[in-house]
């Protein structure tokens, strides 16, 4: 089924007034990116939700890193978009600006052999990312033990994406009647990791791919048993995406992680929506060894509305600051600060 046939479907099928909403950032740049949503007929109202792991990091937990850094003489190490992700002291470029080392990874491992060459320096790790990353961060910790890394701690800012969709449901404030499931978290998790979200709500959900005729596909089977009143729980990424998941990448997490409360910009604390080090692995807990002294306070005339694009209740452009002063090279909000960003992508594409 070609683009232009499943278009034609889509419309001849589409006769209500339609919100779907999509929970991947990756997601949310592609359809922008093939102009999908200029695409469907009017009445299909595309979303974008919390997938951006970057997004929806809060100020409380950037500005602990900061805390960190400049306490406890510590070098962070981290992925490339959190280092411009604003708390409320500053980014972690601030911290570069002050003399701090803040280094700039592509895979975790490398953190391993940047603490072996530097026996007298103390490392920060900073694992962030939804189910897709925490295998990864879960595997980095498990060498760190074997091999008795002493100067190498972790931060964990990981996230589960069924509780954030839980919690957005719950709040009511926008009318979702499907949801477009993430392709990457759910190779992890697999069809089954949805089915208590689903169970619960009975909302329509079609779990697909990224390419756009992927999309197109995905969005056809939605608006189709959205429109027939049937909600059913879909795969539409069968080459990707088992019932089960990824069974070892799921063992190597749950070695390492277990649940807990995490903080969501935008979204408050959620709990059981985070992956916290388990008691194994607790003697590289930044968090048992050097607790968050102070409390993070709210800076007055912050005009980001960062939250709110996040949860789907505003459009980028409805934020003041959206292609003023916020724009990707002098981002004002996470949401423009990452290439996963709803506000990078209607800045890059150009969203109505």
């Amino acid at each position: 089924m070609d683009i232009r046939e499943l278009v034609e479907r889509i419309k001849k099928i589409s006769k209500k007034e339609i919100n779907i909403m999509e929970f991947c950032g990756t997601h949310t740049h592609e359809i922008f990116r093939y102009g999908i949503r200029q695409l469907l007929p009017e009445n299909i109202h595309l979303l974008s939700g919390p997938g951006c792991p970057v997004c929806v990091t809060s100020e409380e937990d950037i500005d602990y890193i900061i805390e960190l850094a400049q306490n406890y003489d510590l070098s962070i190490i981290t992925f490339g978009d959190l280092v411009n992700v604003p708390g409320n002291n500053g980014s972690l470029n601030y911290l570069r600006a002050k003399g701090k080392e803040v280094i700039v990874v592509y895979s975790p491992l490398e953190s391993i052999n940047i603490a072996k060459q530097n026996p007298n320096k103390k490392y920060l790790l900073i694992g962030i990312g939804f189910e897709t990353t925490a295998p990864n961060l879960a595997f980095t910790l498990i060498k760190a033990k074997e091999e008795n890394i002493k100067n190498l701690y972790f931060l964990s800012l990981h996230k589960l994406t069924p509780p954030a969709m839980k919690a957005i449901l719950d709040m009511g404030e926008i009318k979702i009647d499907g949801i477009i499931g993430p392709g990457h978290v759910s190779t992890i998790i697999g069809r089954k990791g949805w089915e208590g979200l689903f169970n619960e709500y009975k909302i329509p959900f079609v779990i697909m791919g990224f390419k756009p005729e992927e999309i197109l596909y995905g969005i056809y089977h939605l608006v189709k048993i959205i429109e027939e009143e049937k909600p059913a729980l879909i795969n539409a990424y069968e080459k990707s995406v088992k019932e089960e998941g990824n069974k070892s990448a799921l063992e190597y997490m749950y070695k390492v992680f277990k649940k807990g409360s995490a903080s969501w910009r935008g979204l408050g604390i959620i709990e059981d929506s985070g992956l916290i080090l388990n008691e194994t692995f607790e003697e590289f807990d930044i968090r048992k060894i050097y607790p968050q002294k102070t409390k993070s306070i709210k800076l007055k005339n912050n005009y980001c509305r960062c939250g709110e694009v996040l949860r789907g209740v505003i459009k980028p452009t409805d934020c003041p600051l959206f292609g003023k002063s916020c724009t990707p090279e002098s981002p004002k909000g996470p949401c423009m600060v990452s290439s996963e960003g709803t506000c990078s992508a209607y800045y890059l594409y150009g969203g109505e």
